[in-house]
This record gives C-alpha cells, sequence and structure tokens, in this order.
C-alpha cells in the first residue's frame, strides 16, 4: 500500500511524508513545484512533477506505485491573493481537486484526505466552533476549499471512496527535528513574517487592522504546531484503514492567541524588539475564529504534543536561521 501526498514538496505537505516514512508506509509525491522545494522532499521518495489537474498523470501514478490513499495538501493558499484572483483560486483548488478525485475514483482508490481550512467557517457566530456549525466563508479561498469538500461528500455517497475533512486552523512551527519547515520566502505566515523580522530579514512587520472586536483589537487565531497536523492526518488515515465512517474534523487546540500577542511571544522568543507598524485591515480576514477539536481528539484519539506557543515560536525560529544558512 502506498500513500500518494499532493503539494508533497510544500510546507505542511513536506512534513506528512516525513511522519509517513516515519511509520513505515510507502510513499509518493505529486507536486507542480510552483510553491514547493525538491530539496524538502528525502531522496528515497519518488515526486512526479506535475498538476493535480492532470487526470492521466494522477491516475498513471496511482496505478504504477498501487497507491491505496491520497493525501491532498496541493493548493493555493493566500487569502487576499484569492480576493484578487478568485478564478485562479477556483482553478487550483476546486476544479483541479474535482479532477484528482474523479482519477482516484477510476483508480479505485479508497481512502482520501484532503486539507482543508477554517476559513470555510468564516467569522463564526461563537467560538470555539465546532464541525457542526453552518460555513460562511468570507474569501475565495474559503469558498474555494468548501466546494472541494461538497464534492468530495457527494463522490462519498455514489462511489466506494471514503475521506476525511480535516479544517486547519493556523499551522505554525517547524518538525523538531529540523528535516523540514516554512520554506517559501514571501509566505505571510504571522509566525514567518515575525520571526524574519526578528532575523533582520526584513525591516518591519505590519499588523493589519487594530479594530476587531476582541481584547485588543487585533485578530485572534488559534495557532496549531505543525507536527501535530500531519499527525491528526495519520490518525485520519488508520480511521479510514480500520472501516472508519468518512468525517470532518477541526485541527486546532482550542485556544486562541491575538496579533499582538504572538508578537510579544516573537518577540521574547527571540530576545529581539524588533519594528511593528499599524495598517488597515485586509479583505476576507475574520476577527476570531478558534477550533473545537472534541470530535478529532474522541474519533481519531488525536493527542497534541506541542501545544505551547513559545514551543511553536522556537522551532519556526531556529528553522528559519537554518534556512537562512542553507541559503547564503
Amino acid at each position: 500500500m502506498t500513500v500518494l501526498v499532493t503539494g508533497g514538496a510544500g510546507y505542511i505537505g513536506s512534513h506528512m511524508v516525513y511522519e509517513l516514512l516515519d511509520a513505515g508506509e510507502d510513499v509518493v509525491v505529486l507536486d507542480n513545484l510552483s510553491t514547493g522545494f525538491r530539496w524538502a522532499i528525502p531522496e528515497r521518495v519518488t515526486l512526479h512533477e506535475g498538476d493535480t489537474g492532470d487526470e492521466a498523470l494522477a491516475r498513471s501514478i496511482i496505478e504504477r506505485h498501487g497507491v491505496d490513499a491520497i493525501i491532498h495538501f496541493a493548493a493555493s493558499i493566500v487569502v487576499p491573493d484569492s480576493v484578487a484572483d478568485p478564478l485562479g483560486y477556483y482553478r487550483n483548488n476546486t476544479a483541479n481537486s474535482r479532477t484528482l478525485i474523479e482519477a482516484a475514483v477510476k483508480s479505485g482508490v479508497k481512502h482520501f484526505i484532503f486539507s482543508s481550512t477554517a476559513a470555510v467557517y468564516g467569522n463564526p457566530k461563537s467560538v470555539p466552533v465546532s464541525e457542526d456549525a453552518a460555513p460562511d466563508p468570507m474569501s475565495p479561498y474559503g469558498s474555494s476549499k468548501l466546494m472541494t469538500e461538497i464534492i468530495l461528500r457527494d463522490t462519498g455517497f455514489a462511489h466506494p471512496l471514503k475521506h476525511v475533512i480535516l479544517r486547519y486552523f493556523n499551522v505554525a512551527g517547524a518538525d523538531p527535528q529540523m528535516r523540514t519547515g516554512q520554506s517559501t520566502p514571501a509566505a505571510t505566515h504571522l509566525i514567518k513574517v515575525a520571526v524574519q523580522t526578528a532575523l533582520g530579514m526584513r525591516k518591519k512587520m505590519d499588523v493589519f487592522g487594530t479594530d476587531y472586536p476582541t481584547p485588543d483589537g487585533t485578530c485572534v487565531r488559534d495557532y496549531i504546531h505543525v507536527s501535530d497536523l500531519v499527525r491528526a492526518h495519520s490518525d485520519a488515515l488508520r480511521h479510514l484503514r480500520a472501516g472508519g465512517d468518512s468525517a470532518t474534523f477541526n485541527c486546532g487546540y482550542g485556544r486562541g492567541f491575538s496579533v499582538l500577542e504572538v508578537i510579544d511571544t516573537v518577540k521574547a522568543v527571540s530576545g529581539v524588539d524588533f519594528r511593528v507598524e499599524l495598517a488597515e485591515r485586509r479583505p476576507g480576514d475574520p476577527a476570531q475564529i478558534v477550533a473545537s477539536s472534541d470530535r478529532a481528539r474522541g474519533t481519531l484519539h488525536w493527542v497534541p504534543r506541542y501545544d505551547d506557543l513559545p514551543t511553536i515560536v522556537s522551532n519556526a525560529l531556529e528553522w528559519e536561521q537554518r534556512l537562512r544558512a542553507r541559503n547564503t
């Protein structure tokens, strides 16, 4: 049995590849390397360079490697970019995913794990938000992911394809063994940007919006360590292989930190009091979103190991230092 990881050269995907290898799984990667890196994939793992929207390629990979499960990460993920380029996001996140799902059905794949997002909830009416909350995305990014969720669910009713949908909250940190991490130079993730500013790689960083209805006026998010996130995928795969039902799960810790609290933590961990400027809100950003993860903990028996913001920041800082040394 082989697991196909789409987007396996990217941030979360590369962590997933290592998680699967550590568990003794056979892994193959499909990635177009538009945002990923070949070096992020271990040499013993086969990389097929191409798009998830190429059905012939996807079917060839599935049949050649005996793929029994797909973990689908490949997507465009920047909310403001999705507002500026909705058609591009619907093509990559929805249309290409539909093609990949069809390839899975035609090739007899039994298990499909989909990388979704808390952005499908929009600005939830209650926090923490549970999986039963009505979706109300505020951006094409969130909408494009929700459409794929619907496609996957409808496919599961018509075909023998069991699935798990994992709705990520804010992913951060790096592999504690420092084998991989967030490596995109222009990444917009808050902790990545703050760490780069602390290291002098950016002259300053901006805080987008200080007038939200939150305790300090800045957005509140639930930050989950990337290693805990990929472990949830492994738990989901075991769930499906054991005959578990298709389901949707939140991936977060159930508590939030504001933008200013995160910046203060990065300053404390790095020991650098870097420059921060206040800016206008960005389109598509909800004020506060925190996960209820009881379902994942109960059904998948998911047990987080890195639920600590300073630890997440420390791993991100160490990875950024190593990445800078690698690129110089």
